[in-house]
């Protein structure tokens, strides 16, 4: 008997006119696999990025492949794209050589990498955004190139699907839409998850990961950069913005970086609050948690930073032992043993298991607690204590909702106790999962 085609191979086969000599799953939460196709020009080694499981992005994927293509004609160092496929939904592109980050790089290396990507940006942002907007890409209203991004994300991935109640995430929109910059008019074809890229001797070698691209305020990507810096540090943000305005001709608003800062931390939070309230097959449950208690923040810690707060401590609360530890510490231990016997996607779905199995054992040594404190600092702010944490949600809410920014230095400091306690019910403390970076200001003076 005949063994299944794989979709992706069957498709690549079709549409290239060549062989699938391999086919591999990438180890990650969005589906994407390493090709390589044997054509009569030769072996094609590609890239097949697929769609979103879990979460709808801001725009779909074809969006992201025509805005890939019309860089690539433009001379942009991106992968060029080989075919597209509407069953399975995935495009392919070439595989590009280099790494994505700087673990055992010099100092003087990184700078000059990341001096080339300044520069690429610019280049990027003094295209004609004409045939951008011709060929469809997502383009704002004059005087809207700094919101439309937002926009996308509010109303596709956010207020469309949501199911719950998200307090920190209404305060957070509400404070930006009362405090978004001076209108302008600045425009241009824009990456917004900027700082993603792969780098080989010093120079670029290609940007990655366009789902977000589209024509709007080129600010947004050093704001972009700025919330990736923590995770990948570029070096002195400082001088960099100073070579984007050399190299640019544009004077960087320092003000709108901020604002964007802000905003894209937000964007994990907007993309992924149906799927932690709703899990899905196949949805990285700890990941997607952990973006967004990390991507709050951020958000919450720029938003302090604009108010002139200083945000405390917090003290973690002290774990207890309930008569449910073994069974959890079995179930973690016995996962942890399956993990490693596995390779490739078989282990990255176990060690999805791991994480998350490893969070409920810490729900059960502090979670008590936490929802003990949430209602506390409830209770302070509301005049009365919810008895229960759906019901103090939902309060919180419509207190947000009704407030208008009043008591915005107040609810900083709320949230700012209630995420950090959010981050230690990640895993075991100390742990990975449970880190947080703090990100200095990227002063450009």
């Amino acid at each position: 008997m005949n063994e299944p085609v794989d979709p992706v191979a069957a498709w690549l086969e079709r549409d290239l006119g060549g062989r699938v000599v391999h086919l591999e799953r990438h180890a990650r939460w969005r589906p994407a696999w390493w090709a390589d196709v044997e054509t009569s020009d030769g072996l094609l080694r590609l890239c097949v990025r697929g769609d979103r499981l879990d979460s709808p992005s801001a725009f779909p994927l074809d969006h992201e492949r025509r805005y890939q293509e019309l860089l690539w004609e433009r001379d942009i160092p991106v992968a060029r794209v080989y075919a597209s496929s509407e069953e399975p939904k995935a495009y392919a592109m070439a595989r590009i050589s280099g790494v994505d980050n700087f673990e055992g790089v010099s100092d003087d290396e990184r700078a000059s990498v990341m001096e080339d990507y300044i520069d690429v940006l610019a280049r990027m942002h003094q295209l004609d955004v004409e045939p951008f907007a011709a060929a469809g890409i997502v383009r704002g209203r004059p005087g809207e190139s700094d919101a439309i991004g937002l926009r996308h994300f509010e109303e596709r991935a956010y207020r469309s699907l949501k199911s719950r109640p998200d307090p920190f995430l209404e305060w957070s929109l509400g404070w930006l839409g009362r405090n978004r910059p001076a209108p302008h008019q600045r425009e241009a074809a824009i990456v917004w998850d900027a700082g993603q890229l792969l780098h080989e001797n010093g120079k670029v070698t290609a940007i990655l990961d366009l789902e977000f691209g589209h024509i709007g305020d080129p600010m947004m990507d050093l704001g972009g950069m700025w919330t990736r810096n923590p995770f990948i540090p570029f070096g002195d943000m400082g001088a960099l913005m100073r070579r984007y305005q050399e190299q640019s001709g544009r004077p960087v608003d320092i003000k709108a970086v901020q604002h964007h800062f802000i905003l894209w931390c937000l964007s994990n939070p907007l993309e992924f609050h149906p799927v932690l309230a709703d899990p899905v097959a196949g949805s990285d449950y700890m990941l997607n948690l952990s973006w967004v208690i990390e991507s709050n923040l951020l958000a919450l810690e720029g938003i302090a930073d604009v108010l002139g707060i200083e945000l405390a401590e917090v003290e973690e609360p002290t774990a207890t032992v309930s008569g449910y530890r073994p069974a959890h510490r079995h179930l973690t231990r016995g996962l942890e043993n399956l993990a490693g016997a596995e390779q490739g996607f078989s282990r990255y779905q176990l060690r999805m298991a791991v994480r998350l199995s490893r969070h409920l054992e810490r729900v059960d040594e502090i979670g008590a607690a936490v929802v003990a404190a949430d209602l506390d600092d409830l209770q302070a702010l509301l005049g009365r204590r919810p008895s229960t944490w759906e019901e103090g949600e939902a309060d919180l809410e419509r207190f947000v909702l009704a407030d208008a920014g009043a008591h915005d230095a107040e609810l900083a400091q709320l949230f700012h106790r209630r995420l950090h306690r959010a981050r230690m019910l990640n895993g075991p403390s100390g742990s990975w999962i449970t880190q947080h970076r703090i990100v200095p200001q990227p002063y450009i003076s």
